[in-house]
């Protein structure tokens, strides 16, 4: 209550920050009189003059009003557009690292110049982040006019671009693409070989355009780069074979609130017997058991048309929030291959991961983040938490006039779509156009069916329709227009109301029913009532939407049974809209806890990720890695040391046979380097001589190989070692956080387990990196023309013995006289005689 009273004395700290700015923007148009004389070209030089005073210690703080006035005045003469006051404080908010929240219709992407201009005169590259390619394109195209005007480079990131072009586009001033792209371009990059073969420059500032929809709902998958593993399809046809014999509640359940599937103990059984294993859960049959999962999910859980499609052959992803398909995007862990075997399409082998990030650690590297969306503030608490941004709602240029009626609710869906035919009828008849918005494909297409029986023109956009998307959404304020579109949220196309739509009412929003997530709804609604238009609103239900299904709606059906509601009469009450808004905030925060889980467990993985990512770059920005190497051998030397000196027994009572094997498989010594008695040895002088002995094999490589194909030697077999490994811990951790989860059982807390053994696990692989480095330094001999010829005479030699022994063998076959050895016996770590520089027991004593 105290709150309260105080907001409407002092206001609240929104509308504190609002006030402040528009003190700056009085200072833009201050200057407006002085920019506008200004002729094209010295209007240009002005960005050269910026440039040299920031260059010369002046902050982009200090050069915001001008640079901005300079921008509008750019955007007048190139684009015919004069940005609003307002749109002037959105550019501000950005510039601040903030998420701007502006209504659908604002001119968001006009906003985001001034803040991309003023903070690209520091020559670091600005990033605008879209959501798709097609709005990257046309931003690029559009706003890039403005920048080209000024005196500024642009480029776009887009999908099947080559190394070279996104480069180009990397080094501009204003850089477009999506989040996908960047994410991509980054983990690629520290997977090269070369800094020159790198895409991106650094993470200087970012604008993230519908930004809940990136940093929010596509963060529940992380990006992954993965590559074929090997291993069979023939699993999965026969395990998806079995399925039909498995039944809700006798085999297993069902939790549509979490998403998961889990066997009984009779579903546990009809799978051992099915696949005759005698026990799933035995860790040799974890495979199968992985498999059934996966299987059940794919047909319990997800359904065709709704989480995914099938065309030309292939399983692809619908994405929930926006309706669009992914292609390239796969469910990973086996699910995706299971959907394959489900709708019986070509099963792709399952990938492994070799390199991934989520979105939150990926934006999370910018100097700078800001956003802009026009629903951002039910999310505020996690935009703040997980990536530190505020969020500033920015008043709109005119009062909003659109009229957003109650929801309606039905005792059953038939109903519900009866309802809404018959609205869609009525406001067609009197020529307003309708835009019906749906959550899924099949009841798009049902509603489609319905409209044509009717006899009703209208366009359907969904993931079928993806291709003429911007055609069919700037066509939909037209008179009588009826549009049908699934899940409208981030489709970066405004709606311009046809002539003499106002004088019936404007665009009309009818929601068949309400999203999980209230900015869902609320971005739907947002299409109509642009820049002070006409406009109205309202979502119709029913008791057996999944939402309400769910989250509560038997309290609603008993209460609809007890009114004695007929099926075709609708009820609005308060406490619908209550109830609803409840279930939805419960998915929300559900939804929330997902991110934040795989936030926390994938912050595990980011900071060994930088750990090898920052060794990578550090072996490639020096031409001369040798101190990296010498540090590995010490490393080594002491590590070998630590173990063999063990305290309280005398240094001749020491394990020495299977110290003097490991130093000869990591730093090929020959026996006799300790030349010294092994009584009373200090670990000290025992670790000495061993670096000494080292250092003295590893100068005969250099003077064997080279010094400068040493120094090659070096960096790639470091490369190749880190990212081998890598990819190993990478499948390793994802093992260990698959069966993590048991360990609640034993009252541990699983993230604390997942931390200690990631901990371990990562460091066994480091020592790992340096062993396998070293010993291949070691022992690697490159191999000159006159010695290829020579081995190749030894090897044929060897051939033309080993055949002729052979013979005699079979000449004498059925005497068992004993061999004798003439040869002098060769110890097995030695060197091969046959100078092929590996060990004999790993070349020719293989045949012995």
């Amino acid at each position: 209550m105290i709150g309260k009273v105080l907001t409407k004395i002092f206001g609240s700290k929104n509308d504190r920050e609002i006030k402040a700015l528009r003190k700056i923007v009085e200072q833009i148009n201050q200057l407006e009189p002085s920019v506008e004389p200004l002729t094209d070209s010295q209007l240009r030089d002005k960005t050269a003059e910026f440039k040299a005073r920031y260059a010369g210690g002046e902050s982009l703080d200090s050069l915001l009003p001008e640079a901005f006035a300079v921008c509008r005045e750019g955007a007048k003469r190139v684009l015919g557009e004069r940005h609003y006051d307002v749109q002037l404080i959105g550019g501000m908010v950005l510039h601040q690292g903030k998420i701007a929240e502006m209504k659908t219709g604002e001119g968001k992407t006009l906003t985001s110049t001034a803040a991309v201009y003023l903070n690209a005169l520091s020559g670091k590259g600005v990033h605008v982040v879209t959501v798709n390619d097609y709005l990257a394109h046309r931003d690029v195209e559009w706003m890039g006019k403005l920048y080209h005007f000024l005196g500024l480079t642009t480029g776009a990131i887009l999908h099947g671009m080559d190394d070279h072009a996104r480069r180009e586009a990397y080094a501009a001033d204003v850089t477009y693409g999506t989040n996908n792209e960047f994410g991509f371009d980054y983990l690629r990059d520290n997977m090269k070989f070369s800094l020159e073969d790198f895409c991106q420059r650094g993470f200087n500032f970012a604008i993230v355009d519908e930004v809940d929809s990136i940093l929010i709902d596509e963060a529940r998958t992380p990006l992954i780069i993965s590559g074929p593993a090997e291993m069979s399809t023939d699993l999965y046809k026969k395990v998806d074979a079995i399925m039909a014999h498995f039944s809700e509640n006798e085999h297993y359940t069902k939790d549509e609130k979490a998403r998961q599937v889990l066997l009984t103990d009779e579903g546990v059984m009809l799978g051992e017997k099915m696949l005759e294993v005698d026990n799933l859960y035995d860790p040799r049959n974890i495979t199968y058991l992985h498999h059934v999962n996966q299987a059940l999910k794919a047909h319990v859980l997800f359904k065709k048309d709704v989480d995914y499609i099938v065309k030309n052959g292939e399983v692809i992803i619908v994405d929930e929030f926006t309706g669009r398909t992914m292609e390239g995007r796969r469910y990973s862990d086996g699910l995706h291959q299971a959907l394959e075997a489900k709708e019986n399409v070509k099963i792709e082998k399952e990938n492994q991961t070799l390199a991934s990030i989520t979105f939150q650690n990926y934006f999370r590297m910018y100097d700078k983040l800001a956003g802009m969306t026009g629903t951002a503030d039910t999310e505020a608490p996690e935009f703040k938490k997980i990536y530190n941004l505020d969020v500033v709602v920015i008043p709109s240029n005119r009062a909003m006039v659109r009229i957003d009626l109650a929801d309606v609710i039905y005792k059953n869906q038939a109903a519900k779509y009866r309802a809404v035919i018959r609205e869609i009828k009525e406001l067609h008849e009197k020529g307003q156009p309708v835009l019906v918005g749906t959550i899924s494909i099949d009841v798009s297409e049902l509603i489609s069916e319905m409209l044509k029986k009717e006899g009703i023109a209208h366009e359907v956009l969904n993931a079928k329709q993806h291709d003429r998307e911007a055609e069919i959404i700037a066509q939909a304020g037209q008179l009588g227009k009826i549009t049908i579109a699934t899940n409208m949220a981030g489709r970066g196309t405004d709606i311009k109301l046809g002539q003499g739509v106002r004088e019936v009412g404007g665009l009309h929003i009818l929601g068949t029913s309400r999203h999980e997530s209230r900015r869902i709804d609320n971005q739907l609604r947002g299409r109509s009532g642009r820049q002070g238009d006409p406009g109205s609103s309202r979502f119709y239900l029913s008791l057996e939407d999944d939402l309400l299904r769910i989250f509560g709606g038997d309290r609603l059906t008993s209460i609809m049974n007890r009114l004695g509601m007929e099926e075709d009469e609708p009820i609005e009450h308060s406490m619908i809209s209550k109830a609803i808004e409840n279930a939805q905030r419960k998915v929300e925060s559900h939804n929330f806890d997902i991110r934040k889980h795989l936030l926390e467990y994938d912050d595990v993985m980011n900071k060994q990720r930088e750990v090898i990512y920052k060794q990578r770059r550090e072996v490639l920005e020096r031409e001369d890695i040798k101190e990296i190497i010498n540090d590995m051998m010490d490393d080594l030397a002491a590590g070998l040391v630590d173990d063999v000196a063990q305290e309280r027994k005398p240094s001749e009572d020491w394990d020495w046979l299977p110290f003097e094997e490991k130093v000869a498989e990591l730093f090929n010594v020959r026996p006799g380097w300790l030349e010294t008695n092994r009584d009373d040895l200090p670990p000290e002088l025992l670790r000495e001589k061993l670096r000494a002995a080292a250092d003295q094999a590893y100068q005969s490589q250099e003077e064997r190989n080279g010094a400068e194909q040493m120094r090659h030697l070096e960096r790639m077999f470091l490369l190749q070692t880190v990212d081998t490994l890598w990819k190993e811990h990478l499948l390793n951790m994802d093992h260990l956080k698959e069966g993590i989860g048991l360990r609640g059982y034993g009252q541990k807390n699983p993230l604390d387990e997942y931390k200690k053994e990631g901990f371990d696990m990562f460091m066994s692989m480091v020592e790992a990196v340096k062993a396998q480095t070293v010993s291949s330094l070691m022992f690697v001999r490159i191999v000159q023309e006159e010695d290829v010829a020579r081995m190749e005479e030894e090897q044929r030699r060897k051939r033309e013995a080993e055949l002729e022994a052979m013979l005699l063998a079979s000449a004498a076959e059925g005497q068992q006289a004993p061999v004798q050895r003439e040869a002098e016996k060769i110890n097995r770590n030695a060197l091969c005689p046959c100078g092929s520089g590996k060990k004999y027991k790993k070349c020719c004593g293989t045949l012995s």
